[in-house]
């Protein structure tokens, strides 16, 4: 049996105006296959078509022409839409209700017993970290702690497959981890993960394959690894080096006429940010020199 989750088969979608001529061609032609247990990445600039397809995964949208496929069912088929979580740009929540109450509200929707809407409740705000907020009202939440509940009410049915859509928008680099952890622990989970998002370095963390679409037209289609390898270099990290020892280094490089430059490697800036914050925490009220965030970095590299 095939272990494909989404099929998607010559795909296309026209708009069209109120007399029917055609406005825009939002996806052309596009095929591919998303795999289970996998975390898929679908990017491309505003106007690409990711949305789009999105919807008509859903059953949102219909196709102008192609076939698709999810969870073995065709899309039109919203019975299918019982294994799927969706995660929308703008997470459309009541704002009077409190994360217990909204979950709870969607739990019925998937006519969930009130004990199956209590446990699943409990685990999914454990899960996204709200658990000292579980009963404020959602109007008092951030930007941050909207997309965590968001999250939540789209697992609610524990689905198979989960389509998020720009999950880290708006959210600042200590969200932005917390959240790809939670994408990272739904694939440990077996889950099947499709991820539409402009932030480039985002899903290049936590996606295996991606697919980039321009102007609704796919044009790369590979594994993350595959497509950033860089073939004409070869990369070699070595604790710090004495001056002799690079000296000794660049003889054997100059023998079979290698050039070579040798630099100190630099942290990655979220790294930095996210150790500072948890480390102020540990010790309020401390300001941290260039020589600790260098060791701290070191530390972390080791």
């Amino acid at each position: 049996m095939s272990d494909a989750v989404i099929e998607i088969r010559n795909l296309s979608k026209i708009y069209r105006d109120f007399w029917g001529r055609k406005k825009v061609q939002a996806v052309k032609s596009l095929s591919m296959d998303v795999h289970r247990g996998e975390v898929f990445g679908l990017l491309g600039p505003n106007g690409s078509g990711k949305t789009t397809t999105l919807k008509m995964l859903l059953g949102l949208l219909f196709p102008t022409s192609g076939e698709m496929k999810i969870l073995g069912r065709p899309a039109a088929d919203v019975s299918k839409n019982e294994r799927i979580g969706y995660l929308p740009e703008e997470s459309y929540l009541y704002r009077f209700l409190n994360a217990d109450e909204t979950l709870d509200f969607y739990g019925r929707l998937f006519n969930m017993s009130a004990a199956d809407r209590a446990r699943r409740a409990d685990e999914l705000i454990e899960m996204v970290g709200l658990g000292r907020a579980r009963r404020r009202q959602l109007k008092e939440y951030s930007k941050g702690m909207t997309r965590r509940i968001g999250l939540a009410q789209a697992l609610i049915n524990d689905p198979d497959l989960v389509l998020l859509d720009e999950p880290t928008s708006g959210l600042d680099p200590l969200g932005t981890r917390e959240m790809k952890d939670l994408i990272k622990q739904l694939k440990s989970q077996g889950k099947t993960v499709v991820l539409c998002s402009h932030q480039l370095a985002d899903v290049q963390d936590v996606c295996d394959r991606i697919a980039v679409l321009f102007q609704g037209e796919l044009k790369v289609l590979g594994r993350v690894d595959e497509l950033l390898e860089v073939r004409d270099e070869t990369l070699i990290r070595s604790p710090s080096l004495s001056d002799a020892a690079i000296a000794d280094v660049k003889a054997v490089l100059q023998k079979h006429n290698i050039s070579a430059e040798f630099t100190r490697p630099t942290a990655d800036l979220e790294q930095l940010f996210l150790r500072t914050v948890r480390e102020s925490g540990e010790r309020p009220g401390r300001r941290f020199s260039t020589a600790e965030i260098a060791a701290s970095a070191q530390a972390a590299e080791n």
